[in-house]
């Protein structure tokens, strides 16, 4: 696969975003989770660089994009609103398609629910609607146990925990969280670059400190104010949605899903038994083939 770069300079960060495939097709626009970056969706888009161009921005925090100080910049408007600069720089007369994994899937979710005009599809692997994701935390056991690595995420000492003997822990979260026969050495240097940037690591931590998801201790009954609070009717998703979902993911149990119907009018889930959280890395084949299925309806 070609790979270009740019760099694009909008009001509060400058990302850095590759892009591949044909610029006379349909654009997707497909955003990367923690702890990753661009290349997240690399495997994906070569899969799919025939039939689209794609743009996969490192989001404000990651890699070689813009690291702004303190937690209030890591709340996910912001993200949206680079979202939806960089979108109307890039297709400011039409709708595009919009694809995200993890982190990026909820940052999808949010620009999505909030420019339903300029998102033709939202296609999501791996992520979690707001709505549905709080709910597992509250009521599900296993989601509850398996979120626990939040909290941990948001502590002081975290940037020195995971930092530690060449950033040991996070390669080790990785692995923690589905097969990872992909992580070879050398992907893991990559990664470890992108990590030990100048900022980075703080960076990429914020996103779950500033995060309003409310993940209580296990077997705690107070669970406190959160965003199950809001009229469930800001949070429908008004264009064809489907959720690419690996059957193995430990991070995101299957209680995930359980009443996203309701806030979906038109979805199609594509469950994938032999994969997990990094499906995108796991099964890109797959993964592009109900993308280009579900495009084509």
């Amino acid at each position: 696969m070609l790979v270009r770069f740019e760099t694009h300079p909008l009001s509060e960060v400058t990302l850095n975003v590759a892009i591949a495939g044909r610029e006379d097709a349909p654009l997707i626009i497909c955003l990367h989770g923690f702890p990753e970056y661009w290349a997240a969706w690399q495997d994906v888009m070569t899969e799919l660089e025939n039939d689209f161009l794609l743009v996969a921005p490192d989001q404000r925090g990651f890699n070689q994009s813009s690291k702004p100080v303190g937690l209030a910049a890591y709340h996910t408007r912001r993200m949206v609103a680079d979202l939806a600069e960089l979108a109307d720089r890039l297709s400011p007369s039409k709708p595009f398609i919009l694809a995200g994994h993890d982190w990026g899937a909820s940052v999808a979710y949010a620009y999505a629910l909030a420019h339903p005009a300029r998102v033709s599809h939202l296609i999501v692997a791996n992520g979690v609607h707001p709505v549905c994701f709080q709910k597992a935390i509250f009521e599900d056991p296993e989601q509850r146990a398996a979120s626990q690595y939040i909290n941990r995420l948001r502590a002081d000492d975290a940037e020195q925990m995971l930092s530690e003997d060449g950033f040991r822990r996070l390669a080790r979260m990785i692995d923690g969280f589905s097969s990872t026969h992909f992580f070879n050495a050398a992907m893991k240097q990559t990664y470890v670059e992108a990590w030990a940037r100048p900022g980075a690591l703080t960076a990429m931590l914020n996103w779950y400190r500033a995060s309003p998801i409310v993940v209580p201790e296990e077997g705690a009954t107070t669970l406190g104010p959160s965003i199950l609070d809001m009229p469930p009717e800001n949070f429908v998703v008004n264009m064809p949605h489907l959720v690419v979902w690996g059957q193995q993911d430990q991070a995101l149990r299957q209680a995930c899903l359980s009443g996203l119907q309701q806030f979906v009018p038109d979805l199609e889930i594509a469950p994938v038994e032999d994969a997990g959280h990094w499906i995108l890395h796991e099964r890109p084949a797959q993964v592009a083939e109900a993308m280009r299925a579900f495009l084509k309806r």
